[in-house]
């Protein structure tokens, strides 16, 4: 059973770990529900928020042991090509959303990733990638756990998907433009 290694630090300054696993399936449920299965106008209202550059409360969570995590949103869309829309980013959150599901579902090894200097941050290493206008794009989920509260902030964020072609090709042993 693997735990989701940024714990949750609660009020009372005690920090409770969650398997990975249920941490994500409650991470996809609550995005689901404020972009997917939510009225258009209100995913869209809460977009605009989150694309402004806004920290938006999401919902609170009651855990098994009765204490309660706030889950926030963010968007980290700086990598996006071109201006980003509501259509363009539900159908990229739809789709990485969809793939982690998969991932659980098939209890695939999900990979994460966290800088040495935020120990507190996670990237999921599943990825969604769309094209919008010709213009693939790739979005991965970020998870980042608050240090003296019980909160966490879930935010989606597109890479580069250059990234991936410049490794693609390093991978096949060809040359990189960039």
């Amino acid at each position: 059973m693997q735990l989701f290694s940024a714990e949750v630090n609660m009020a009372d300054n005690q920090t409770h770990s969650i398997e990975r696993d249920k941490f994500l399936t409650m991470a996809v449920n609550i995005l689901h529900r404020a972009f997917i299965e939510a009225p258009r106008t209100d995913a869209k209202n809460l977009f605009k928020q989150v694309a402004e550059g806004k920290a938006v409360p999401l919902t609170k969570v009651e855990m098994e042991d009765k204490s309660v995590v706030r889950f926030d949103l963010a968007l980290d869309h700086s990598e996006y090509p071109g201006t980003l829309n509501y259509s363009a980013f539900r159908t990229s959150l739809a789709t990485t959303l969809g793939n982690l599901v998969n991932a659980l579902q098939n209890k695939q090894n999900i990979p994460s990733f966290t800088a040495q200097n935020q120990p507190n941050n996670q990237i999921i290493g599943i990825t969604g990638v769309t094209v919008e206008d010709d213009e693939p794009s790739v979005m991965v989920l970020s998870v980042q756990t608050a240090d003296r509260e019980a909160a966490v902030l879930l935010r989606p964020m597109y890479l580069d998907y250059e990234q991936f072609q410049r490794s693609q090709q390093q991978a096949e042993g060809g040359e990189s433009t960039a």
